[in-house]
């Protein structure tokens, strides 16, 4: 099976690396087209900012920033495209799955909404369940410790695969993510990505995003011997090395802003690797 590609629409005023660029509906409409020319699998429209040190958004002003996307996509682009929404939110979720999103990418699976369990049995669409240690605006405040850390992300898989199967949930409905950058170090991140194969243990499809994040940039400045990390745009061929790795240890789907450069290596990568 080919890897699938996860491009990212961030409809935000303050996403680290693109916020601002798509509040414009007609704006998020013409990038939504432009990764469909560039191979697209699946569009994952965001409306609040999850970058570390974020505020919270209220539902309503998720739904303002994201509904009209959904619907505007759907109406110039048809049914064909993929849409999923990141959103922990039962809420923001059930309003986006009615206008024809697809599936939901939750941070922290059901951990700050139990409701969004019942809206995915409602619906029955897949959901992405992305571990976080502690909460966007303090995940990175101070140092984050794991006694160890792969073994603490799968105790925390497995507690939210039994509350979503204790609502009616099914295997094939999950698909679980590391959650790269949310509560990790720079350490962390790097251990997740050599011992992926462990999440293979599951049997469930796994899902990284690991695109233009402030680990690969520190990364790069201490192994190049930069005075400066490198802006998020710039890290681009540093994230195809993590993607190179948790493809080869099964990664399935992976999300990035950078949907060309990826489909590009992973046209390579999955021929040489005979998926």
């Amino acid at each position: 099976m080919k890897t699938k590609v996860m491009g990212i629409l961030n409809v935000t005023p303050d996403s680290f690396s693109d916020g601002g660029l798509y509040l414009d509906a007609k704006k998020a409409l013409e990038r939504a087209q432009e990764m469909i020319k560039e191979g697209v699998d699946i569009i994952d429209i965001g409306g609040e900012s999850t970058r570390p040190g974020s505020e919270p958004v209220s539902e309503d002003e998720e739904l303002k920033r994201v509904l009209p996307v959904v619907k505007l996509i759907r109406e110039k682009l048809g049914q064909d495209i993929l849409i999923s929404i990141d959103t922990y939110k039962s809420k923001v979720a059930e309003e986006c799955l009615k206008a024809g999103a697809n599936m939901i990418n939750s941070l922290g699976g059901f951990t700050f909404d139990a409701g969004l369990a019942d809206v995915i049995v409602k619906y029955h669409c897949p959901v992405i369940l992305y571990h976080i240690k502690g909460q966007p605006k303090t995940m990175q405040a101070s140092e984050v410790e794991y006694g160890n850390v792969v073994s603490e992300i799968k105790e925390f898989f497995n507690a939210q695969i039994e509350i979503g199967a204790k609502k009616g949930m099914h295997t094939h409905d999950f698909i679980l993510d590391p959650g790269i950058g949310f509560g990790k170090n720079v350490e962390h991140n790097l251990e997740i990505i050599r011992k992926f194969e462990e999440f293979q243990t599951f049997s469930m499809p796994l899902a990284v995003g690991v695109s233009r994040k402030s680990h690969l940039g520190a990364i790069l400045k201490e192994e190049l011997g930069l005075k400066e990390a490198p802006v998020p745009q710039e890290r681009v061929e540093a994230g195809l090395a993590e993607v190179g790795m948790v493809v080869l240890k099964g990664a399935s789907i992976i999300r990035t802003h950078d949907v060309l450069a990826t489909k590009k290596f992973l046209a390579v990568l999955d021929r040489l690797n005979y998926l």
